[in-house]
């Protein structure tokens, strides 16, 4: 009885493990459309320094983060920068996009 019951919860801790690490990865995208006001001025340099003859077309806050869409050349690309304007990563807006509708 005790083995059954050990097996029982091994498999219901494992599932509330995977579940956690599901929310989490869903929510890495998650992002909120907000105005320049809401960006800290370090980001808002930083990413005047990354547009360099582009245009920020918009502002996304993911989590801690912020994001600046900067159009240049035609494409669209995402800065996604800590709150205090350290680059975190770029990607391409369109392929971003692309892969949120399950193209």
């Amino acid at each position: 009885m005790k083995t059954k019951n050990l097996f029982t919860a091994a498999i219901v801790s494992a599932g509330l493990a995977l579940s956690v690490s599901a929310q989490a990865a869903g929510k890495k995208h998650e992002e909120q459309a907000i105005s320049a006001s809401d960006v800290p001025q370090a980001v808002q340099q930083a990413a005047k320094s990354e547009a360099k003859g582009g245009t920020i077309v918009r502002w996304e806050k993911e989590g801690a983060n912020y994001e600046a869409v900067i159009q240049k050349n035609g494409k669209q690309t995402g800065i996604e920068m800590d709150a205090y304007g350290k680059v975190v990563s770029r990607h391409d807006e369109a392929k971003e996009h692309k892969q949120k509708a399950g193209y």
